[in-house]
């Protein structure tokens, strides 16, 4: 087994360095999409900006938070790391693979990993810039953020759930360094989402604090007529299909055709009995996603069939994730810190980690558990450090990287 450690006290300069400009060739690794419908208005650009540098490679990085708001990068290509500055006390975080979306006690706060994908359906492109802070977004309660696999058009939906605010901010603009809202909409105060779907956006209704349904409306905040509705609303995520809306039933799949936002419910089976899904993870953009079952199952929903599957879990769970690859590989995090490799055809165990992150949730910490192409990347808190696991190879671990401080919030960036 190789495994090698790299300390992260080596911080480089602030600016992050930019390769020299390449043409991009086609690759097949996958950083995914959203809509056909946000994928036809980037196509002009090729998701490029000015100031940015168009690389041979996608720019894969691991970017934290720490307790206290520090924002560090480590390069994956040359482990190199970088400081890319503070941020108010990190309370959450959300990403779309080049921005992270953190709350504060503030509101929400947006960092701008300064590496992105721009998905191209039979090909990509690569991009480098400057990272940067690119400032805070007013709002009250815990906060909800949804987000599309592009990183240049489109839109980002917010929730406030004290307030009851939904707000959809303009991603095309977050990629020239400006913060502007497209609509902000006051609804009743309740856990609820603002879903991003191409030109279009969903809205939770809610009563009594819990969402009951959703509603369509224009990027300028028109209603559009739509609504369905999607009893205690919960879990959103956008796959190379579509939006997916999690429901006590089921689900929405939300898509644009022909200038026109439909709808698609996806009902468990008739004879589940299992818990709903409330979270969904996968490898960016894949059309099969993941969410856990209660602790002892996984469902995974495959939005390009429209159908679910029930896998058993080996062990108790805290957290899975659909690689969706050739092998249909599920990973899942069990409740003792290991990290499982897990068939996606029977749930059979075909490979598992030490118990790597078990101080961690033994002291209330949720590691984040990231799939890509390749490899999976789970952090450690408590232990302070990041695993870099070949899912493919028996979950081996590849790469140990030591932290300086604890990585409260971890995304990968690049993809």
């Amino acid at each position: 087994m190789r495994s090698r450690t790299l300390p992260l006290t080596m911080l480089a300069a602030l600016g992050l360095t930019l390769s020299a400009c390449a043409g991009a060739p086609a690759s097949t690794t996958s950083t995914s999409t959203s809509t056909s419908d946000d994928r036809a208005s980037a196509t002009a650009g090729h998701g490029a900006v000015a100031g940015a540098a168009e690389l041979a490679e996608p720019q894969l990085g691991l970017t934290t938070i720490d307790p206290a708001g520090a924002v560090t990068h480590l390069d994956l290509l040359s482990e190199r790391v970088s400081n890319l500055g503070t941020i108010d006390a990190p309370l959450a975080m959300t990403t779309d693979g080049r921005y992270l979306f953190v709350q504060t006690d503030a509101g929400l706060e947006i960092v701008d990993s300064g590496v992105w994908t721009w998905d191209h359906v039979d090909h990509f492109h690569y991009y480098r810039a400057d990272p940067s802070l690119l400032g805070t977004v007013d709002g009250e309660g815990a906060l909800t953020v949804a987000t599309t696999n592009l990183s240049t058009s489109g839109g980002t939906g917010l929730f406030f759930a004290g307030s009851g605010e939904a707000v959809l901010l303009d991603t095309e603009a977050l990629s020239k360094g400006e913060v502007v809202e497209r609509f902000r909409l006051e609804t009743d105060g309740h856990a609820g989402m603002t879903v991003p779907v191409g030109s279009f956006a969903l809205v939770t209704e809610g009563q009594h604090g819990v969402a009951t349904s959703v509603a369509g409306y224009t990027a300028d905040g028109e209603p559009t007529g739509l609504r369905e509705p999607c009893a205690d609303a919960s879990g959103t995520i956008t796959t190379r299909v579509g939006a997916v809306i999690g429901c006590r039933d089921g689900a929405l799949l939300a898509t644009v055709d022909d200038d026109e936002l439909t709808l698609e419910r996806v009902p468990y089976p008739a004879d589940a009995t299992a818990p709903a899904a409330t979270a969904f993870a996968n490898r960016e953009g894949r059309p099969t996603v993941a969410g856990l079952a209660g602790t002892n199952g996984i469902w995974l929903l495959d939005t390009r069939a429209r159908s679910w599957r029930l896998l058993p879990a080996p062990a108790p769970l805290v957290s899975a994730t659909a690689v969706d690859d050739d092998d249909e590989h599920v990973l899942a995090l069990a409740a003792d810190g290991r990290v499982l490799v897990l068939s996606g055809a029977d749930g059979s165990v075909l490979g598992e980690t030490d118990a790597l992150v078990a101080e961690s949730l033994a002291a209330g910490h949720a590691p984040a558990l990231i799939a890509d192409q390749q490899r999976a990347y789970l952090s450690a808190p408590v232990e302070q450090r990041l695993f870099e696991i070949d899912f493919a190879d028996g979950a081996r671990i590849a790469r140990t990287f030591d932290t300086a401080t604890p990585p409260a919030f971890t995304a990968e960036t690049g993809r």
